[in-house]
């Protein structure tokens, strides 16, 4: 009898192991993610809002570019190094449930726009992504924060909106309609913010075109948008080179893609952090677009 308790016991964790070495030999990253991530501190610190790539998201619209093939092993790679450069920097990592019918749900900043305690859960401009929203909301709930709604009529996409200190730039284009960025501006106006709209022209998004660095400068491409509306504006020479996300004091995160605008910033007196993002801007994304950031 204790033979074949024995036999059995053996047979039983030979399995067991086969299991968990062709898990971890099937999604590396994804492992090892699980087995090291930590929780994030809500509201402790810097939270990074993220959402994991839909294993459809070749699928994904795009609207002002040709579609290209989507190489989405690379694509799970590419943002798994862009969630580290942000651990690196101290950051605390909190996902939302992934998604897998819902393509562009990667782009998680379209969802959802943050002022201090506040989420406003946008009403995206595309049907397609409607669906999007309710698991953002549960998920920003989870840090305490308080939550208002853009509600129908109105479409407001997160892309479109840029804040720079108490202005808030609101593109108005293909996915923000005029009602979006007139219940966004009521409900900013208790907290003194001025709200800016933006026509936005040949581009996917406001920050599509432009973005800002910590100074408040407005750095992007003239062409999409009007550099009048900006008090300060610097073109860069590179389109990728439009994209920046303040990782930490006097430090930014930018595309790969774009050598000469890094050195254009660097010579500003920045250090600039890069990683590659090519498969999420062969769909019109970039390094703002892939998380949220609560500060």
């Amino acid at each position: 009898m204790n033979g074949v308790v024995s036999s059995l016991v053996g047979v039983n964790l030979t399995f067991i192991v086969a299991v968990i070495i062709l898990t971890i030999a099937a999604a590396p990253r994804l492992f090892d993610r699980i087995v090291t991530a930590r929780p994030a501190k809500l509201r402790s610190g810097r939270v990074l809002l993220v959402r994991l790539p839909s294993p459809d998201l070749a699928d994904g619209v795009v609207t002002h570019m040709e579609k290209s093939e989507i190489d989405t092993e690379l694509a799970d790679t590419q943002w798994a190094d862009y969630v580290d450069a942000f651990r690196a920097e101290g950051w605390n990592i909190l996902e939302v449930p992934i998604a897998p019918d819902l393509a562009d749900s990667v782009f998680v900043e379209d969802a959802v726009v943050v002022f201090g305690d506040v989420a406003v859960i946008t009403r995206p401009g595309s049907e397609h992504r409607l669906a999007e929203i309710d698991d953002v909301e549960t998920t920003v709930r989870s840090l305490g924060m308080s939550v208002a709604r853009i509600t129908e009529p109105a479409t407001l996409d997160g892309g479109d909106v840029l804040v720079v200190g108490d202005t808030v730039y609101v593109g108005r284009g293909g996915r923000t309609n005029a009602e979006g960025v007139a219940q966004l501006r009521e409900l900013l106006r208790p907290s003194g913010r001025t709200v800016v709209a933006v026509p936005v022209t040949g581009a996917l998004h406001l920050k599509s075109a432009v973005t800002a660095l910590p100074d408040g400068t407005v750095i992007g491409d003239p062409s999409s948008v009007d550099p009048r509306l900006f008090p300060s504006f610097l073109e860069m020479p590179e389109p990728e080179g439009a994209h920046v996300v303040e990782l930490a004091p006097g430090v930014v995160l930018m595309s790969d893609a774009a050598p000469r605008s890094k050195e254009l910033v660097e010579s500003l007196g920045y250090r600039v952090v890069t990683v590659g993002i090519s498969e999420f801007e062969k769909l019109e994304g970039c390094v703002t677009c892939l998380s949220v950031r609560i500060r």
